[in-house]
């Protein structure tokens, strides 16, 4: 198994309002699941990296809260300017920042129960014609529908869920 990849690489589908459900269920429950995931760890198995040369449990739940924090930005400009550049970020520098040992991850969690409340409510509301809406990512060079991005941040919502839990698994935590 690729430790990278738990539950593969995201695979973009189209639209269909089957897929559009699990998707926002997986956005909805990122919360909840990863509370769970983390649930009675010890500071030591916060400590640790999910895999070798990756990030540790705590880098990873605060990464979690600022990717989606980009996410939500995203989706609100993707739906109120026509075709934005999106902002990207260093998400490596970030998770090096001295915040990521000083606050403890409950206030990302915390944070991820607010933004997913938002997000959420956001992403039940757009249409199918919305779904189409671009944004252009410049460092991937190309424009992205907002029903591409629902997709992937889905993906990015079990796909970090999973690194805890298969490294709980491994460990027998």
């Amino acid at each position: 198994m690729d430790h990278r990849y738990p539950i593969g690489k995201y695979e973009p589908k189209e639209y269909s309002e089957a897929q559009r459900e699990e998707w926002l269920k997986a956005i909805k429950e990122l919360p909840a699941n990863l509370k769970k995931a983390l649930e009675g760890l010890s500071e030591a198995q916060l400590k640790t990296p999910y895999r070798d040369g990756g990030w540790t449990v705590v880098q990873l739940t605060h990464h979690i809260a600022d990717s989606h924090a980009n996410a939500y930005i995203r989706f609100k400009l993707g739906l109120t300017e026509d075709n934005p550049t999106i902002k990207p970020y260093e998400e490596k520098e970030w998770a090096l920042l001295a915040d990521n040992d000083a606050v403890p991850i409950s206030v990302s969690v915390t944070l991820l129960e607010a933004l997913h409340t938002r997000w959420s409510a956001v992403l039940a509301t757009i249409t199918t014609e919305q779904w189409n809406r671009t944004v252009v990512h410049p460092e991937h060079g190309r424009q992205m529908t907002l029903w591409f991005l629902l997709g992937m941040y889905a993906w990015h919502s079990l796909h970090h869920v999973a690194h805890i839990t298969s490294l709980r698994e491994r460990n027998n935590w």
